[in-house]
């Protein structure tokens, strides 16, 4: 992914798989930061994208959202929905947008979800990014966390764990201990999620964010 030294730290958000609350987490850490938003690969759900969920949760006005780099009609793996629209993902072609402000980064699934034939949504991460991971609790979250926090440690990135969901301390606790990584707090199971319950969590989280960049 092309790079930008005058940059600020970007914030990539990913998740340990499908459907653990990458999408809210974004918005929350984009509303704390008064950042723009970039979600690089969007397959499917093109009507009512996550680009546009993050920025109907969004009140500040400094943010930007940022068009992404590849409009997938299908609903599948990126590398999937690529081939069925007939087009190839390729990782030079997926460019950081050019921006002074923090940049949040939203992948698609986990990490090693296939964007095409040889390379996979670790690939897309800024080497100098910090990477939130959202892990929620369900039977095998604990395996699928660490392997995630594991497998970017191993690259050289220091991630970040963001609980979601309802409390569970002896998984959370266990995560956090045997993956040694520090817990940016915990977004819990709301009846919903709009504008001021983003913003409640946002200056919950802002200084704390601010810290690790």
């Amino acid at each position: 992914m092309s790079q930008n030294k005058k940059r600020k730290t970007p914030v990539f958000i990913t998740g340990i798989g499908t459907e653990v609350g990458k999408t809210v987490a974004s918005a929350i850490v984009t509303e704390a930061l008064e950042a723009d938003y970039f979600k690089p690969i969007q397959a499917g759900d093109l009507a009512h994208s996550d680009t546009d969920k993050v920025k109907s949760m969004i009140t500040n006005s400094k943010s930007v959202f940022h068009k992404n780099s590849y409009a997938l009609q299908t609903p599948m793996s990126p590398h999937a929905a690529a081939k069925i629209d007939g087009v190839e993902i390729r990782l030079k072609d997926i460019k950081l947008p050019n921006t002074k402000n923090h940049l949040v980064i939203e992948g698609a699934g986990g990490l090693l979800v296939p964007i095409n034939n040889s390379e996979t949504i670790l690939d897309i991460i800024p080497n100098e990014a910090l990477v939130i991971v959202v892990s929620r609790h369900y039977l095998g979250s604990i395996n699928h966390s660490l392997m995630t926090l594991q497998i970017l440690k191993d690259k050289g990135f220091r991630p970040v764990i963001l609980f979601n969901g309802n409390e569970h301390p002896t998984t959370e606790s266990i995560i956090a201990e045997m993956s040694e990584c520090e817990i940016l707090g915990r977004i819990d199971n709301e009846p919903y999620f709009d504008q001021n319950v983003i913003k409640e969590y946002a200056d919950l989280f802002k200084e704390k964010l601010k810290k690790l960049l």
